[in-house]
């Protein structure tokens, strides 16, 4: 997939397929790092409860040159996991792309989605919120739909939309192309503290999805429990990542 770059040189997103899988009218989260890392939080959360696979990896001369090990094995810093029986499919990835990447990834991520024959995309995102670090104030959570039919899915949900906003980023790009092609984009947001890894947001969003996508019904309480030792890894990739990355690595926290 090809995306323009600076001086309009060309900018490729490449997919590389490691298992084929049947996702047809199924569900695609979208979890690039957001305010508080909630995106990824949730995200990970999700695939580890799920027990989700790996089935795709997203390449790139201009993401940055890292390798992500777990469990002993080396993985691509921007991934594709999922589960047939689930009919659900998470993009997730450790590292900000840089501004110009956006676009790209956004319509690399939709043109797979629409390939895939999926019915519809949820972005999971952050929102700013000020108050001091710890705060026992519950996150907020709202979401904004691309076309009637993701409000519509919103309403079900329960779940109040965003009346006033801005949205940028991987996220804001989708809904844009979301509405462009009368496609369901579904963004969630999260109130989250920006500067650290907000487990009690994460788990906001967790709840948003088991709303949305009631086959996959998880638990979110243990994800809080969880929040010391994710904030202790995600210091420890930031600092690795420190010397590999184009941009400043602060932004991963924010």
């Amino acid at each position: 997939m090809l995306g323009e770059g600076g001086g309009n040189l060309p900018i490729e997103i490449e997919i590389r397929k490691f298992k084929n899988i049947n996702l047809s009218n199924g569900t695609v989260l979208e979890a690039f790092p957001s305010v508080g890392l909630v995106s990824t939080i949730s995200s990970s959360y999700l695939i580890s409860t799920l027990e989700l696979d790996q089935i795709c990896a997203l390449e790139s001369e201009d993401f940055p040159p890292i390798s992500m090990v777990y469990s002993t094995k080396p993985k691509f810093p921007a991934r594709i996991y999922a589960r047939e029986d689930l009919n659900l499919a998470i993009f997730i990835s450790e590292f900000p792309p840089p501004t110009k990447l956006h676009r790209p990834i956004a319509k690399t991520l939709l043109s797979w989605t629409m390939d895939q024959g999926c019915r519809r995309i949820i972005s999971l995102e952050g929102l700013p919120k000020s108050g001091p670090k710890g705060t026992d104030q519950e996150p907020e959570l709202v979401g904004v739909g691309s076309n009637k039919a993701a409000r519509e899915e919103l309403d079900k949900g329960g779940i109040p939309q965003l009346e006033v906003g801005m949205i940028s980023g991987v996220s804001g790009v989708l809904l844009n192309e979301g509405r462009w092609d009368n496609f369901n984009v579904i963004s969630l947001l999260a109130e989250a503290i920006p500067d650290f890894p907000d487990a009690y947001a994460a788990a906001k969003l967790v709840e948003g999805v088991n709303r949305l996508v009631p086959e996959i019904e998880i638990e979110s309480k243990p994800l809080v429990k969880q929040a010391a030792e994710m904030e202790r890894y995600l210091e420890t990739l930031k600092e690795q990542a420190k010397p590999a990355m184009s941009e400043p690595v602060v932004r991963m926290f924010q």
